[in-house]
């Protein structure tokens, strides 16, 4: 199957097309945060700030795991000693802003990646192009896997590490709702964004930039950097290093078994 030519379109075309991809992105992000404003009182206080009290889900599993292991109340979490406060004057207006705007980017992400794949297809071979729903359900599905690991793993061990840290008993932690809400947003776009590794390494193969060899070269050095990351963001124990660390290694070995399919494959198209 031959490619689309891409002559036919200009420099200046393709960065027309851009500009247009990046404004209906915009647009299609905004009209998902309006469309939050209506929920904003249930997204703010049971969604975002969920994470700050004793009796959210993750804690209480964590408690219930606990038992069911025989710790007793080793990892369980009944109090988290620290208020968030608001230090600026149009601080609770522009966190209002932006996280509506997150939530409005989270929403609308699968059309975002429909603009994209719009954008690139013209690139691609005709049977590439008819794989549109796959990947836009693929990447779709393992972008909000990525957000619920950043809200119910990272976010919770992140929150109770820097609640239950302290160098004296003297400090008292009084946490900014700034700190909170850029805690927030970077565990949640971090994770979403690492989930979607494997698609970036099937394309990256694809390119021919990444092989499944140079990948399992470095699976040593991925898998410390892993665990330093789960050791960052959670407790001092085991437990919770090993539940942040096996998702993501996971991720990691998906994307090497992707690259090497996607490699196989090249080598017999040029067979």
């Amino acid at each position: 199957m031959a490619k689309k030519n891409l002559g036919e379109m200009s420099f200046l075309d393709h960065l027309e097309e851009l500009r247009w991809l990046l404004v209906r992105s915009t647009l299609a992000t905004c009209i998902m945060a309006f469309v939050t404003y209506f929920i904003s009182d249930y997204l703010f206080d049971q969604i975002i700030l969920g994470p700050i009290r004793p009796t959210f889900f993750t804690y209480v599993w964590f408690c219930d795991l606990s038992h069911s292991l025989g710790f007793a109340d080793s990892i369980c979490i009944t109090e988290l000693n620290f208020i968030i406060q608001n230090t600026e004057m149009e601080g609770q207006v522009n966190i209002f802003v932006w996280m509506c705007i997150l939530a409005g980017f989270i929403l609308s992400f699968p059309y975002i990646l429909w603009e994209i794949w719009k954008f690139i297809s013209p690139a691609l071979y005709e049977k590439e192009r008819k794989n549109a729903k796959l990947f836009i359900f693929v990447s779709s599905l393992l972008f909000f896997l990525g957000v619920l690991f950043g809200y119910f793993v990272v976010i919770p061990m992140s929150v109770n590490f820097v609640a239950t840290f302290s160098i004296s008993d003297v400090v008292k932690n009084q946490f900014t709702l700034e700190s909170y809400m850029g805690m927030v947003k970077t565990s949640i776009l971090g994770s979403a964004l690492f989930f979607e590794l494997p698609i970036a390494i099937y394309f990256l193969t694809k390119l021919g930039l990444v092989t499944p060899e140079f990948l399992r070269k470095y699976w040593k050095y991925a898998v410390v950097i892993i665990l330093i990351i789960a050791a960052i963001v959670t407790p001092p124990d085991v437990v919770s290093q090993t539940i942040v660390a096996i998702p993501m290694l996971i991720i990691y070995e998906v994307s090497i078994l992707i690259s090497k399919i996607v490699y196989k494959n090249k080598l017999k198209e040029n067979v």
